[in-house]
């Protein structure tokens, strides 16, 4: 901790910048409602109310959202992100992110879209039968 010339202390070092923990900015809470949804690939995207609202996510009223949701949100409003993009993007650990995007998602603000697992998508013999179908049209 240094001490500035009035004498009140500063509680962060001057290279880090202000440090805020990251129980802090969850409330104390590790996981959401939707942690089994928000993997690091899963995307996140804006609602369409937030895309009126002037100013974008930070023009919500909504006094329960920290500026980190709103944040979020914005990122998100300006195209799809995954969590892991988040987490880089904001600089913040992506269990935090998890979190905050439970709560958004919660609230209604994102949806989450998850990429199909590789064993449900269609084996590749029957793309090429489909194609082979199309050519001989």
């Amino acid at each position: 901790m240094t001490a500035p010339e009035d004498g009140a202390g500063r509680w962060y070092d001057d290279a880090a910048g202000p440090v805020v923990r990251p129980y802090a900015m969850t409330r104390g809470r590790t996981v959401s409602t939707a942690e089994e949804r928000l993997d690091l690939i899963a995307l996140v995207v804006a609602a369409e109310p937030l895309s009126s609202l002037p100013g974008g996510a930070h023009g919500l009223t909504d006094r329960s959202l920290s500026p980190e949701h709103l944040d979020i949100a914005d990122l998100a409003l300006r195209s799809p992100q995954s969590v892991a993009d988040l987490a880089t993007g904001l600089d913040l650990p992506v269990g935090v992110v998890r979190v905050l995007v439970g709560d958004l998602l919660a609230a209604g603000y994102v949806h989450v879209s998850r990429p199909v697992p590789p064993a449900e998508l269609p084996d590749e013999g029957v793309l090429r039968e489909v194609i082979a179908g199309l050519r001989a049209l």
